[in-house]
């Protein structure tokens, strides 16, 4: 286990847990993404991850040290998946732990925002009736777009 990873099996929630426990800190906050079965009112059989991984473990730790600056005290460790996972499946988790529960909270909501802004990760999403790459998983299905529903 490294503390910024991508990783092609299930995430293991307790070793990113367990690696942020310290006697100084009062609070972890863990944050897992999962699969979704509906976005935006389309049906999602499955998503499929593709990640330019040695720049997306630099930026998950570029992530890293911008929470430490930010709030300083805290540890955190973040793993993203990759490959096809299933409705339900953990995609993403982040693990943060500080002296007290709030910076713990918002330093993992920063991490969040941050992985979607700068990691070079692109997610596909499969529906009933098609399918569409969505780069650093920003994107909309076209018929939900047409329906008014993004």
């Amino acid at each position: 286990m490294k503390q910024f990873e991508i990783v092609t099996e299930p995430i293991q929630t307790e070793q990113h847990r367990d690696f942020t426990l310290n006697p100084h800190q009062g609070a972890v906050v863990v944050f897992t993404g999962h699969v979704r079965e509906w976005t935006k009112g389309i049906r999602t059989e499955h998503l499929e991850y593709e990640a330019y991984i040695p720049m997306a473990e630099k930026k998950l730790a570029q992530i890293g040290d911008e929470i430490n600056e930010q709030w300083p005290g805290t540890i955190v460790s973040i793993v993203h998946r990759i490959g096809p996972l299933k409705i339900s499946d953990i995609a993403v988790l982040i693990a943060v732990s500080s002296p007290h529960r709030k910076d713990a909270y918002a330093a993992n909501e920063y991490a969040i925002d941050r992985i979607k802004e700068v990691v070079p990760i692109w997610k596909k999403e499969i529906w009933e009736d098609g399918a569409e790459w969505i780069g650093h998983q920003r994107g909309y299905h076209d018929d939900a777009v047409e329906r008014g529903q993004n």
